[in-house]
């Protein structure tokens, strides 16, 4: 057995012993239950076109190791050199011949098949790292040896950090060092990505184009333009400091709400006492540092440094008169009793983890994101909230045996639609412990919440609340986020989804496909899989930037059109920055989403008629599904037609809606 494979039955030895320390049944699932493939297992994924390379074979066929068994060798320790302490393991294999070819075609099938790579990282510290110590520059073989003289301005920029006065004729020997690799906070993940290409590219006389990295080709749905906003992110913190700093020096009004008898005992009364408390920080704020604020019935709106902060209080009081007066819970712990103090409340705690769980790993954040924009995209922004979708990928990085916690983009990206589509959520709870505070005393308490919601199951398995359960330390009873959605239903449609997305998402990495519109593929949604389909106007969505793939639709029948409105635009004109800052201040639309209100208005007034589907990232389609129609009920005795229905959900968007298709009548059920 050759050093690079015992390494790799070292490590998944370690990862076995992990699954059986701390999975549950001695973590049998996990080990023999648990798809491993390369897909998923490994952070970078590498393929190599090798077709018609005749260095591969000049070794000969007639040998105990066959060539291109050395030459897996030869590429293996190649990129163990270059990456260095970047990588944990690296696995090439190279399965050259189909499984389904045939020997009568000769050894000329041999090379068809790409050479496969796969890299796990070792940290996200060491893969993201922007310096290397270079070679000894005293060591002239050691120093032009493996790297060459890398003085490429392009990829690579060599700086001297050894001597402060030397001849120029001595530079270039200085100047290796130490490396550094140019790049922005948000591009880092790609630094493998170029190491390993120039060591490929230098020691194996092959071309880019042969060279196929599986690690930002889901990059463009994180884009806004040529750069990632999260780059902004910085200027945001700070103003939020700035805010939070003054808010602090406050005199006139407390900050800290003290319990107290005199508090209001009603709900109402309590909400209009908090919106007095914020008015009053707003003038505050105003008189004292000349900030512009807005207020609005329910929250106050702060302007600082080009981004807005909306103000709200969340008091204790709201949640004690959620329990009865003799200090006791309702005895219906499902019963979610709508409450602001709650919800802010259960948004507080949400987010404080979250934030820590982001401080731990770096790679959550843009796999999150990219989860969120395939939710998005395939219109299931209604049935999924993305504070489930956080909880999601958490579980990814909490509970990741038996594999490695992801540090790349597209695997965490694969492990999630792995999780979605193949989680037993009719008969399991998800528990996500961010944390890991969770008593025995608390996951018996979840586990039992569980069990009643899965009380009427055998008698009928649509009815079913929380069918996908979702537990943590602040909601043991899964009410926060998924109580009432995805159904049953939508989570079988969502189910579907991520399974046919895993599948494409696999094939894309593992086998030879380079066509970025394969890739697209995974945020494209087939709109005829609707029954009726809603066209927007892009000028008219609230972040026009955001829209991946403009809609169109040239099937079914086009029931509706509509014009554009003029009232609503997503950006200020040149124009309207000429006049006061009272009037510019007061055409201002903070926080306005126009496709938030449409579907609110679709959702109440069509309610027993139709589902909606909708993107809330920045679609320019929604999508209908037809409940079932009773031919006895008296809507349809009356005569009540499904293309006056989508006309008048056209006269409903007036302005904001520029078509309404209709592909499929609705199914009619006695």
């Amino acid at each position: 057995m050759h050093t690079f494979l015992t390494f790799q039955l070292q490590d998944e030895a370690a990862l076995t012993l992990q699954c059986i320390e701390k999975c549950k049944d001695g973590g049998f699932e996990e080990i023999f239950m648990t798809k491993v493939d390369s897909a998923a297992k490994y952070d970078y994924c590498i393929r190599l076109d090798l077709k018609g390379k005749s260095e591969v074979h000049a070794s000969g066929y007639c040998l105990d190791d066959e060539c291109w068994r050395l030459y897996e060798q030869k590429v293996q320790s190649l990129l163990n050199q270059g990456l260095n302490n970047r990588a944990n393991l690296i696995r090439v294999t190279w399965r050259n011949a189909l499984s389904e070819c045939s020997i009568e075609n000769g050894f000329s099938i041999l090379d068809r098949e790409p050479l496969l790579v796969g890299v796990s990282v070792s940290s996200m510290e060491n893969a993201f790292r922007v310096v290397d110590i270079g070679p000894n520059v005293e060591n002239k073989e050691e120093l032009f040896g493996f790297g060459g003289r890398r003085l490429s301005l392009g990829d690579l920029k060599m700086v001297q950090l050894q001597k402060a006065q030397v001849r120029y004729s001595f530079m270039l020997l200085l100047a290796a060092g130490n490396q550094v690799w140019e790049s922005e906070r948000w591009n880092r993940h790609l630094i493998l990505k170029r190491i390993s290409e120039y060591v490929l590219l230098r020691h194996l006389s092959s071309s880019k184009e042969n060279i196929v990295h599986i690690v930002d080709q889901l990059d463009f749905s994180l884009l806004h333009g040529v750069r990632d906003p999260i780059s902004f992110s910085g200027s945001l913190l700070e103003a939020l400091e700035v805010l939070s700093k003054r808010l602090h020096l406050i005199q006139d009004i407390p900050l800290k709400l003290e319990g107290s008898r005199n508090w209001p005992v009603d709900d109402i009364a309590i909400e209009k006492t908090k919106t007095a408390f914020l008015l009053k920080i707003g003038e505050s704020l105003q008189n004292s540092w000349g900030m512009t604020c807005t207020a609005t019935e329910d929250d106050v709106d702060v302007f600082v440094s080009g981004y807005v902060y909306r103000l709200k209080i969340w008091h204790e009081r709201g949640l004690s008169l959620l329990k009865r007066e003799d200090g006791s819970e309702s005895s219906d712990q499902f019963k979610w009793v709508c409450s602001i103090d709650k919800e802010l409340f259960v948004h507080s705690q949400h987010s404080s983890m979250i934030n820590a769980l982001q401080g731990r790993y770096q790679l959550y954040g843009p796999v999150v994101r990219i989860a969120k924009r395939w939710v998005a995209s395939h219109l299931f922004s209604s049935c999924l909230v993305e504070e489930a979708v956080e909880l999601l990928v958490a579980h990814l990085f909490l509970k990741p045996l038996p594999f490695n916690a992801p540090c790349s983009r597209i695997t965490g990206f694969l492990r999630f639609l792995r999780l979605l589509s193949e989680y037993d959520w009719t008969f399991s709870a998800l528990v996500v412990d961010i944390n890991e505070d969770l008593s025995t005393k608390d996951e018996k308490e979840i586990s039992n919440n569980f069990m009643l919601t899965r009380k009427g199951y055998e008698e009928n398995k649509q009815n079913v609340s929380a069918a996908m359960f979702l537990a943590t330390a602040y909601d043991k009873a899964s009410e926060a986020w998924t109580r009432f959605s995805p159904n049953v239903s939508e989570l079988k449609r969502l189910v579907a989804y991520a399974r046919s997305s895993a599948n494409l998402l696999n094939k894309l990495i593992l086998q030879d496909q380079i066509d970025s519109y394969k890739w697209e593929c995974l945020l494209r949604t087939p709109l005829n899989n609707y029954d009726a389909v809603i066209l927007l106007h892009r000028d008219n969505l609230p972040y026009p930037q955001r829209l991946l793939f403009p809609s169109e639709l040239n099937q079914g029948k086009h029931v509706a059109r509509g014009n554009a409105s003029k009232v609503f635009q997503p950006f200020m004109s040149p124009g309207d920055f000429k006049g006061s800052s009272e009037e510019l201040k007061n055409k201002l639309l903070v926080n306005f989403d126009p496709l938030r209100f449409f579907v609110g208005d679709l959702e109440k007034e069509f309610s027993n008629m139709f589902k909606v589907w909708y993107d809330s990232l920045g679609g320019d389609a929604i999508g209908i599904t037809w409940d079932r129609f009773s031919s006895k009920k008296r809507g349809r005795e009356e005569g009540e037609d499904p293309v006056d229905v989508l006309k008048s959900v056209g006269q409903f968007g007036k302005g904001f809606v520029r078509s309404v298709y209709s592909l499929k009548s609705p199914r009619l059920m006695n």
